[in-house]
């Protein structure tokens, strides 16, 4: 693997023995049809394809079996995501980040090198960083990411048998209603509906829960604890909506709106914030305890 100054982590491609491929060019564009040639050719030309210790090859080399390459990716154009994100610890196992709303966690789509784990591999130098759970793009808090492959699955595993104790805040509206009957365990069967965007409630098994509190009120809106015990895609979100209390500027429920993708309203963020986590460390031992720095208004 190798890393830019921008943070960003090449591929690796293999090179086959039967290939039916004389230049380099051919292999790239049939093998990763979704990206048009004029694509490749402008990563080539940009010494964004290479060979394994680093030297820039050209579209028109030779094709040479049984090799691997690496190649960066590349965008013309990226949102710009004016806030920062902060460190809140880091030791030689994890670097726990408080990330700000609008910044995705990981690459895909249009962010590359706005997304928090690549402005993290920049900031640390560390080019083996990987999260270990993920929060909504949209949502504000707390990421933990490990730093030695080989321990990866052990945090993952935690995650995994829900040995993580996670707190949210969000803030929604006050309803009466639902306040006689807060604090409330939440259950529902959540899957994909017809839009890859929005998850939706259906019968069956529940696969989902969440344990909410009322923290205050101000007029009619409140702040929400959130508590869950599974962790399914926009379950917070959901939630919420299925109660009748959408989070506040949540663009996928219960209204899906149009997609921004260069000319973001950061006037607007959703309001729902990764605020707390506690997990027994599985290397260390330790019983550890974070905090995000940030409020919800």
């Amino acid at each position: 693997m190798k890393i830019n100054s921008e943070g960003v982590s090449s591929s690796r491609v293999y090179l086959p023995v039967t290939s039916i491929y004389s230049v380099l060019i051919d292999f790239f564009v049939n093998t990763f049809s979704h990206i048009d040639q004029a694509e490749w050719v402008a990563r080539f030309n940009e010494g964004l394809v290479m060979t394994m210790d680093g030297h820039p090859v050209a579209a028109n080399d030779s094709y040479i079996p049984n090799t691997h390459l690496m190649y960066f990716r590349r965008l013309d154009r990226e949102p710009q995501i004016p806030f920062d994100e902060a460190i809140l610890y880091q030791d030689e196992h994890i670097v726990v980040a408080d990330k700000p709303h609008f910044l995705p966690v990981t690459p895909s789509g249009l962010y590359l090198h706005q997304t928090l784990l690549n402005r993290l591999k920049k900031r640390t130098g560390i080019q083996t960083l990987s999260p270990i759970h993920r929060i909504d793009r949209d949502t504000a808090g707390l990421v933990i990411f490990s730093i030695k492959p080989n321990n990866r699955a052990q945090y993952q595993n935690l995650f995994r048998d829900r040995a993580v104790k996670k707190i949210y805040e969000a803030i929604a509206p006050y309803s009466d209603e639902l306040d006689l009957k807060l604090p409330l365990n939440y259950r529902s069967r959540i899957e994909e509906s017809n839009h890859f965007l929005q998850m939706r409630e259906v019968d069956g098994p529940t696969n989902t829960d969440t344990h909410i509190e009322l923290i205050e009120r101000n007029g009619a809106w409140a702040r929400y604890r959130l508590s869950p015990g599974s962790g399914k895609k926009h379950q917070l979100r959901c939630h919420l909506n299925a109660l009748g209390i959408p989070i506040k500027n949540d663009q996928i429920y219960p209204i899906l709106t149009p997609y921004q993708k260069f000319d973001l309203d950061f006037t607007r963020p959703l309001k729902l914030l990764a605020k707390e986590i506690w997990f027994r460390d599985p290397i260390t031992h330790q019983e550890r305890s974070f905090i995000s720095n940030r409020e919800l208004d």
